[in-house]
C-alpha cells in the first residue's frame, strides 16, 4: 500500500512465484495466465500513482518483477515511464456495453456476425451456461482437444502441447476460481447435434471478462461461436455489466473476430523490472526449442 504526502492512498497487489524453471524469485501483478493487475485507487489509476509504484519496485531485491494491468486504466500507465523497466506492448479488445443489447446487436455487430447468428439458430445449434463449476469438465475437454488441433498445425510435439497447457491452464486452477467466485464464474458451452461446438469461461462482476475461449473447428460451419459469444454478450448486459473485456489479441485474425463484435482493440504497456536478463534467457530457450522440433506460427 502507498500513501502520498497529499494523503492519497492506492495499492498494488501483488503475487510471488518464479521464472527460469524455479531458479529465481519473481513478483507479479499479475501471473502470467492469471488475469489482470495493476493499481487499485480511488477513482482508476493516475500517472503519478504509477510512477510511485515503479520507482519504489525498482529498489526492490527481487530479480523479476512484473505488472500487467488492465486497459481501462490504459491511460494511466502508458504515460507513465521508468528508466529500468522493459517495456512490452498488449494488443487487447474490450466492448463497452453501457448502450445497452438492442444497440449493440444492431448496430455494433458487423453483418457476417448477425448472419452468423441466423445460421446457427437454423442448425439448430444450442447454447447452454453453467454456474460455478458446472460444465467445467466438458469445457476443459473441448480446450484440450484444441490445443491438440493447433499443435498438429504448427508441427508441435502432442505432448509437449499438452504439458504446456497443463502448466498453463491446469483445471484445478479453473476449479479454484469457481470455488472463490460461485456464481460470477460462468462456463458457456455451444452444441450442435449434441456435440460440444465451441465454448468460453467468463468472470463476471462490475465487468464481464472472457478469459478462455475453444471452438472445434471441425463445427465451424454451423456457426455456433457466432451465438455463443453474442448471448454472453447479452447476459453480461442484462446483468449490468459496463464493459465486456475479449482478453489478449494480438496483431492477427484473431483481433479482427472479436471486432465483429462491437469491441475495440487497445494497445497499454506491461511494465517488467529484471536484475538478470531473464526475459532475454527465456526468449532465446524458447526460439532454440522451435527452431529443434520445426515449430511454425
Amino acid at each position: 500500500m502507498y500513501e502520498t504526502a497529499a494523503g492519497r492512498k492506492f495499492v498494488l497487489p501483488m503475487l510471488r512465484g518464479a521464472r527460469a524453471a524455479g531458479l529465481f524469485p519473481a513478483e507479479y501483478s499479475n501471473p502470467p495466465a492469471c488475469g489482470l493487475g495493476g493499481v487499485i485507487a480511488p477513482g482508476g489509476a493516475r500517472t503519478d500513482d504509477v510512477s510511485v509504484v515503479l520507482e519504489d519496485l525498482a529498489g526492490r531485491r527481487v530479480v523479476v518483477q512484473s505488472v500487467y494491468p488492465g486497459p481501462l486504466a490504459a491511460d494511466a500507465w502508458r504515460d507513465a515511464r521508468h528508466p529500468r523497466a522493459l517495456v512490452r506492448q498488449h494488443h487487447v479488445h474490450l466492448l463497452d456495453l453501457r448502450a445497452g443489447w438492442d444497440e449493440i446487436l444492431e448496430h455494433r455487430f458487423t453483418k457476417n456476425t448477425r448472419r452468423g447468428l441466423r445460421i446457427a439458430t437454423r442448425r439448430g445449434v444450442t447454447v447452454e451456461r453453467g454456474l460455478g463449476g458446472e460444465l467445467l469438465p466438458e469445457f476443459y475437454g473441448l480446450m484440450e482437444h484444441a490445443v491438440l488441433r493447433w499443435a498438429r498445425k504448427q508441427h508441435e510435439p502432442a505432448w509437449l502441447a499438452r504439458a504446456r497447457l497443463h502448466r498453463r491452464d491446469p483445471r484445478e486452477k479453473f476449479e479454484a476460481i469457481a470455488r472463490r467466485l460461485g456464481d460470477r464464474f460462468q462456463v458457456w458451452l455451444a452444441r450442435s447435434d449434441g456435440r460440444i461446438a465451441a465454448g468460453c469461461l467468463v468472470a463476471r462482476s462490475a465487468n464481464a471478462h472472457d478469459f478462455r475461449a475453444a471452438m472445434d473447428e471441425e463445427l465451424k460451419q454451423c456457426r455456433a461461436t457466432d451465438l455463443l459469444q453474442a448471448l454472453a454478450i447479452r447476459d453480461a448486459c442484462l446483468a449490468g455489466c459496463r464493459y465486456y473485456y475479449l482478453g489478449e489479441s494480438g496483431t492477427g485474425t484473431l483481433g479482427q473476430f472479436k471486432e465483429r463484435f462491437g469491441a475495440r482493440p487497445f494497445v497499454y504497456p506491461e511494465f517488467r523490472l529484471e536484475r538478470l536478463p531473464v526475459s532475454r534467457a527465456e526468449q532465446g530457450v524458447k526460439t532454440m526449442v522451435k527452431k529443434t522440433i520445426g515449430f511454425r506460427d
